[in-house]
């Protein structure tokens, strides 16, 4: 399902996403698309398990430019633990996990699906 940015935004405030969105910079031997596991809600994210187990660190640093002008919205990234950009220009919503207001699908999920992920697979699994 295609998102634009104000809907990506609310679904983030209270959903991890993962979605599937076209890269603004090409990089030479990836995938044109890029697919992240995501999600913006606070209570969530600074939780003790997610600054234990997703190495949350909230953001203080202001951005030098809006990044509505350029149509992107700033997400954690669950699988990179950092802040990213997605592209809202050209964005398709994968599926959602419910994070709020009780996080245990999410927690469920995590351990049942991601956390024995190896490198090669989160790798394989971002680039497709």
């Amino acid at each position: 399902m295609r998102l634009g940015r104000s809907a990506l935004n609310i679904l983030l405030q209270t959903n991890a996403a993962e979605l599937r969105f076209r890269r603004r910079i090409k990089k030479p031997g990836f995938n044109n698309y890029r697919r992240m596991l995501c999600t913006n809600d606070k209570t969530l994210l600074l939780s003790a398990p997610s600054k234990r187990v997703l190495r949350f660190i909230p953001t203080f640093n202001h951005l030098k430019y809006d990044p509505n002008s350029k149509n992107l919205v700033v997400t954690w990234d669950i699988f990179l633990q950092n802040w990213r950009m997605i592209n809202c220009d050209d964005v398709d919503l994968i599926s959602v996990i419910k994070t709020s207001p009780d996080p245990s699908d999410f927690w469920k999920y995590f351990y049942d699906s991601l956390a024995n992920m190896s490198a090669v697979h989160k790798a394989r699994f971002m680039n497709t």
